[in-house]
């Protein structure tokens, strides 16, 4: 059992990301496709993808795929997976489902069919026909896509986006997760200067923080699967230990935000706080409009304000226009932001953007158009 099939989910346009992280963290076998990656590992690095991956919602691991275009297909293939291999005899199991474009779209009985499916299983395995149901918890998800069957059981348990760090956040707060795929999205690094001008609360630069300093996400997380015996406690804590290791603190960081709202400042400073990287960013109150760049150098990644229920029109044009002023004759400055008004180019008009990616924050659709600065010549 000890060679699985795990697929970390995420955020429809951040494969690339993903895969990369992956790739980084020793796994090689990927298959990608929207929204997910597939890889191949072993039982004992569960912890491994969990703890360490910035841009993914969660790992599940996969027990079977199969057609089923109907419901004795679905009940019987399901039966036949060895679901005595994780879940054990006390264990308490709850069934999530989605159906896309296949035959059996009522998700709620297929949740049903499965649930009868799995304890016809275990009952006959355990020989048993009650389950006390008092150990480890485990949450099975059918998702069945052009009548492909793929049954899955969560890793994660919360979603790998609640890092724990943040306790306030503003109206229009990205995800961690989407927050880390911006920073890794850009050209950043450890050494230059990185603004947010409209920080919120805080999360992309916090998330920049943690990427500097090579602390892993989900470090102090506790996963659904920490209680799997299945998976030796041995390798959470060594999976913990070389995060830990692996933490640079040397150097000093130049991370900057700013914002209009006292109370997003003092947000900001409060996650930071909790994130364990208070020292490495400065936060200051102070109006995009107020803002002096007198660096050469530098990158500015940004959500600004969009929506009506947010800004008016004109006060959002009025940004964008600030920012086309500020940058429009700082060639050395990259520029990365991300909004759902897709007339931003229109008024940031230093040149075109070098690359706009698609995106989605939550459900709204949005772009992340990146600007490309000149290189310092030191790099």
């Amino acid at each position: 059992m000890s060679k699985i099939t795990l697929i970390a989910i995420h955020t429809f346009g951040l494969e690339s990301v993903v895969k990369r992280e992956l790739q980084d963290l020793g796994f090689h076998d990927l298959t990608v496709s929207n929204g997910r990656v597939e890889f191949t590992a072993e039982t004992e690095q569960i912890p491994l993808p969990n703890i360490w991956l910035r841009s993914a919602d969660r790992v599940l691991l996969k027990i079977g795929e199969f057609e089923a275009k109907t419901f004795e297909d679905l009940f019987e293939q399901t039966r036949s997976l060895p679901w005595e291999d994780w879940i054990t005899k006390d264990g308490k199991f709850t069934v999530t489902g989605k159906s896309v474009k296949s035959t059996l779209g009522s998700v709620r009985a297929c949740q049903s069919i499965v649930k009868k499916a799995v304890v016809e299983r275990l009952s006959e395995l355990y020989q048993t026909d009650w389950f006390e149901e008092t150990g480890p918890e485990f949450t099975i998800q059918v998702s069945l896509l052009k009548d492909i069957a793929t049954l899955t059981i969560d890793t994660s348990g919360q979603g790998l986006n609640r890092r724990g760090y943040r306790k306030q956040s503003g109206e229009a707060s990205l995800k961690e997760t989407m927050a880390a795929a911006l920073v890794l999205l850009s050209f950043y690094r450890k050494d230059r200067l990185l603004i947010d001008p409209m920080c919120g609360s805080g999360t992309i630069l916090i998330e920049a923080a943690l990427i500097a300093r090579n602390i892993a996400p989900n470090l102090y997380t506790e996963f659904a699967s920490e209680g799997w015996p299945s998976i030796p406690k041995s390798a959470w804590k060594e999976a913990r230990q070389a995060a830990r290791e692996a933490i640079d603190r040397s150097g000093e960081l130049q991370l900057f935000g700013y914002d209009i709202d006292p109370e997003m400042i003092r947000a900001s400073q409060a996650n930071a706080r909790t994130a364990g990287v208070e020292n490495d960013i400065v936060f200051e109150q102070k109006d995009i409009h107020d803002l002096w760049i007198d660096q050469q150098y530098g990158m500015v990644i940004s959500n600004p304000p969009y929506g009506i229920k947010l800004s008016t029109f004109q006060e959002i044009n009025q940004i964008y226009i600030t920012l086309h002023k500020m940058f429009r004759n700082k060639s050395g400055w990259s520029i990365y932001i991300i909004t759902g008004d897709k007339k931003f180019p229109d008024y940031f008009k230093r040149a075109k953007p070098d690359r706009v990616r698609k995106l989605f924050n939550a459900s709204i659709e949005v772009n992340y158009y990146q600007y490309y600065g000149e290189r310092p010549q030191s790099d």
